[in-house]
């Protein structure tokens, strides 16, 4: 038999051997497990910090700030219709051609209204001669005694002269009139602006009160910002505007001039049976409604033209909303502790 030691006989002093000989792994998988922990809290933390901050970031931008873009340019357009009828005899402007306020726009036949001031001249010369003869009957009345004349007929040449007098009135009354239609017969522009759309021709029929040529008023532009309810509350008479044109880089400068105080609304429309008919609101979708805001163009770059019906981007002020009260409140909470702490190690620290 082989020999054998006293080691080999005693197995607790063989297992001491060998836990002696056996080295400890070191903890480098337990740091590397822990350390890979935390690190997806924290990232799990960072992402949802950034996910707060842009939901707050894309709220702010879309709901509270006051900036839309849903704007048009907007101008006043004069329908020009004359005041006098008549055939036009001619025209002097051309569609898109620039007027100033009394340049002629056409002219309307006017012999008619030349037989008319001829005809009433001559009546007021008649009414003035036949007013004479009056005034120097009565003036010859009033001169006699009453054994001449009675006083009766005192007042009755007297009373023809005044009827003489108020014919010759209405005589020039009538010239006036026929003076002003004959001016009316040329048709000038009462604004600054633009023909537009020019349709009539030499011929055309021009009928008292009925408009046949439009110019836009180039003096009367402004911009209609139509901005959500929920902006409304950022946005004030006199605050500052920035404009951007859709096709144009530079921008305008405006302020708001005023603030629409009524929009139509479909509740107030009457069935047929004339009860109000009133539309379903859904209880967690309700679409904001759009106010529009005129704002006045205070600058125009000289290389951007001005089209009635132009998109615009409209943003008021900075374009920012005022932070939330709720963050507000936060803030200083943060802002007082950190006074605080800050004025004690300053104390201990004296």
């Amino acid at each position: 038999m082989p020999a054998t030691t006293a080691d080999e006989d005693d197995p607790k002093a063989a297992s001491r051997e060998e836990a002696a000989n056996r080295t400890d792994p070191p903890p480098l998988t337990a740091r590397r497990s822990r350390a890979a922990k935390i690190f997806r809290l924290a990232a799990t933390g960072v992402i949802l910090l950034v996910a707060f901050v842009a939901a707050a970031f894309v709220w702010e931008f879309y709901v509270a700030a006051p900036w839309t873009r849903d704007g048009s340019v907007r101008v006043q357009v004069a329908n020009i219709a004359p005041q006098v009828s008549g055939q036009i005899v001619s025209v002097r402007v051309q569609d898109n051609q620039s007027v100033h306020k009394g340049d002629l726009l056409y002219v309307i036949d006017p012999v008619d209204f030349e037989v008319a001031v001829t005809s009433a001249d001559a009546e007021v010369k008649n009414r003035e001669a036949d007013l004479q003869v009056k005034n120097a009957q009565s003036a010859r009345r009033q001169a006699l005694t009453t054994v001449s004349t009675s006083v009766e007929e005192k007042q009755q040449y007297a009373g023809t002269a005044k009827i003489a007098a108020a014919a010759l009135e209405s005589a020039q009354a009538q010239l006036r009139q026929a003076q002003v239609n004959l001016e009316r017969t040329q048709v000038k522009s009462t604004v600054n602006g633009r023909v537009t759309n020019l349709l009539m021709r030499v011929g055309d029929y021009a009928r008292t009160g009925t408009s046949n040529i439009s110019v836009v008023d180039t003096d009367s532009f402004w911009i209609d910002g139509y901005f959500e309810e929920t902006k409304m509350a950022n946005i004030h008479v006199g605050d500052a505007a920035d404009i951007k044109l859709m096709g144009y880089a530079p921008h305008l400068t405006g302020s708001v001039e005023s603030i629409t105080l009524g929009i139509s609304t479909a509740n107030a429309a009457a069935s047929t049976q004339g009860l109000p008919d009133v539309n379903p609101v859904y209880t967690w979708v309700r679409l904001a409604q759009r106010v529009p805001v005129r704002v006045r163009i205070d600058h125009k770059p000289d290389d951007v033209p001005l089209v009635a019906g132009m998109t615009a981007t409209v943003v008021v002020g900075d374009g920012r909303a005022p932070m939330p009260t709720w963050f507000m409140d936060l803030r200083n909470r943060v802002s007082g502790l950190t006074n605080s702490t800050a004025g004690t190690q300053e104390a201990e620290r004296h």
